[in-house]
């Protein structure tokens, strides 16, 4: 238990921060699941769209440091590519 007011503070704000991430995580899964099933009903129309929707999602959760850089990247990539090979 936090002892100091100060403690007691970061711990209301690790708290709001917690939640603030687990919200903008969640909303990030959501535009990656809409590319998923897309993709898994062959729709390559929608799935180019949701991917549309889906990239500045995932570099907006890097940026406010929710995933790491390198981890957005390589889940657009790889969905980029699975989209492309959707088409072939």
């Amino acid at each position: 238990m936090a002892n100091t007011s100060s403690a007691k503070k970061a711990t209301r704000k690790i708290a709001r921060r917690t939640m603030i991430n687990k919200n903008r995580r969640s909303r990030m899964r959501g535009f990656v699941r809409k590319v998923e099933e897309a993709l898994a009903s062959g729709d390559k129309a929608a799935a180019e769209a949701a991917l549309k929707a889906a990239q500045p999602e995932l570099m907006r959760a890097a940026s406010k440091g929710v995933v790491h850089k390198n981890t957005a990247s390589r889940k657009v990539s790889r969905l980029a590519q699975r989209v492309k090979a959707l088409s072939a």
